[in-house]
């Protein structure tokens, strides 16, 4: 049989899809924000105010849950920039599963910082009750993509996919994770479901960064 008569479809299956983007105006907001985490920060009766999972968090210091709630027109700017951002991406992974002609909006449900000192860590961990989540790097410190000082590691959610290895597994990510570097000004936008660790950071200067969870809903 002549080859050339044979189609083979590709199919992707299970896909699991990553976004980074830029804040343009990182640079404008970077020292008003840090300002104001700081002076939150030095409010907190405790290091780990939210009281979630405190036991998972070594030297740093976590707001409550509703940072990106404030009134400050810094936050309410930033706030509509990651939500912008968040319809962009779940309105291109979902546009072949959505009505026709359907609008969406981003619910940014949870939000707080995480300023991380010489030491820091995070263990591994997902994030309940939201579709898409995020981290926006404001001040990478010392962060090292090279050493692997203070970077977020995202853990291959296909579970057993490198059991066995050979030439024929060589597209599959064999080390079952995938790194980030910290890079300042970049927001990382990911499914929920991804397990993901902020790695041991060493460093003079602070690792300083916002996460959030968002629920897409459509417009009425």
């Amino acid at each position: 049989m002549d080859q050339q008569d044979i189609l083979i479809e590709d199919i992707s299956v299970w896909e699991t899809q990553m976004f980074t983007v830029q804040n343009p105006l990182h640079n404008t907001i970077r020292e008003p924000l840090l300002e104001l985490i700081y002076g939150l920060r030095d409010q907190q009766q405790l290091a780990i105010e939210s009281e979630v999972a405190p036991t998972a968090k070594h030297a740093l210091y976590e707001s409550t849950l509703d940072l990106l709630q404030r009134p400050e027109p810094i936050i309410t700017d930033l706030r509509g920039f990651i939500e912008d951002m968040l319809v962009t991406v779940a309105s291109a992974v979902n546009e072949p599963f959505w009505p026709e002609g359907a609008q969406a909006r981003a619910d940014i449900i949870e939000s707080w910082f995480h300023v991380t000192e010489n030491g820091g860590y995070h263990d591994t961990h997902a994030h309940p009750n939201c579709s898409w989540c995020g981290i926006y790097y404001i001040d990478a410190g010392e962060c090292d993509i090279q050493s692997r000082n203070g970077i977020n590691r995202f853990y291959d959610p296909r579970h057993g996919a490198d059991q066995y290895l050979d030439a024929g597994t060589a597209y599959l990510n064999g080390t079952g994770s995938w790194d980030f570097a910290a890079v300042e000004g970049q927001v990382v936008i990911f499914p929920s479901y991804l397990k993901h660790a902020a790695m041991p950071y060493f460093g003079q200067k602070d690792r300083v960064i916002i996460a959030f969870n968002s629920q897409i809903h459509f417009q009425e």
